[in-house]
C-alpha cells in the first residue's frame, strides 16, 4: 500500500478545514434568523404568497451558492474560506466567474429570503447590519492580502469581476 500524495493530503485537509468553518456562515444564515422568528410565519405576510416564494428562492439559491463556493475553496483554492486557513490557489471558477464575494452575497440572501418568506421585517434589519463588518473586512482585509498574495493574478480578476453585484455573464481569465 503506498502512502497519499502531498496533493491528495492538503486537499482532504482543505475539505475538513472548509467542512468545519461551514459553521460560521451557517450561524449567520441560519441560527441568527432563527433566534430572531423562531422560523414562525407573521400572518399576514406583507407580500402574500409570491413574496414568500421569492424568499424559498432566496433561500434555495443561497444555500446553493454557499455550497458550491466552498467546495470551490477545497478542490480549486486548496484551503478554506476561513482567514486563518487561506486558500493556496486564487479561487475564480464557479460564482467566482459572476461576483467575487458570492457567499457573503449569498449569506445575503438566505437572510432576506427569511425575512419574505417569514414576513419578518426585522431579517431585513439583520441582513443590513451584517452587511457593514463584512463591507468592512473584505475592502480592509480581504483584498489587499489578495492582492498581496495573489499580485497581477488577483488585479486581473478584480478588474473583471464585480465585488458585489454578480455580472450577467462568466468571466473567462485569460
Amino acid at each position: 500500500m503506498t502512502a497519499p500524495s502531498d496533493s491528495a493530503h492538503a486537499k482532504r485537509l482543505a475539505v475538513i478545514g472548509t467542512a468545519v468553518f461551514a459553521a460560521a456562515p451557517a450561524t449567520v444564515a441560519g441560527l441568527l434568523p432563527w433566534v430572531v422568528t423562531r422560523w414562525k410565519v407573521h400572518e399576514p405576510v406583507p407580500g402574500g404568497l409570491p413574496a414568500q416564494c421569492a424568499g424559498v428562492l432566496l433561500i434555495g439559491a443561497g444555500a446553493a451558492v454557499i455550497t458550491n463556493s466552498f467546495v470551490r475553496f477545497a478542490l480549486e483554492g486548496m484551503g478554506t474560506p476561513a482567514p486563518f486557513a487561506p486558500p493556496k490557489n486564487l479561487v475564480v471558477g464557479g460564482f467566482y466567474r459572476y461576483v467575487r464575494n458570492p457567499i457573503y452575497v449569498a449569506i445575503g440572501a438566505a437572510v432576506v429570503g427569511q425575512g419574505l418568506l417569514f414576513g419578518e421585517p426585522k431579517l431585513f434589519g439583520l441582513a443590513a447590519l451584517g452587511a457593514v463588518p463584512v463591507v468592512a473586512f473584505v475592502r480592509l482585509h480581504e483584498e489587499p492580502t489578495l492582492e498581496r498574495k495573489f499580485g497581477a493574478e488577483y488585479e486581473e480578476y478584480r478588474a473583471n469581476v464585480p465585488r458585489w453585484l454578480p455580472r450577467p455573464t462568466p468571466w473567462l481569465p485569460s
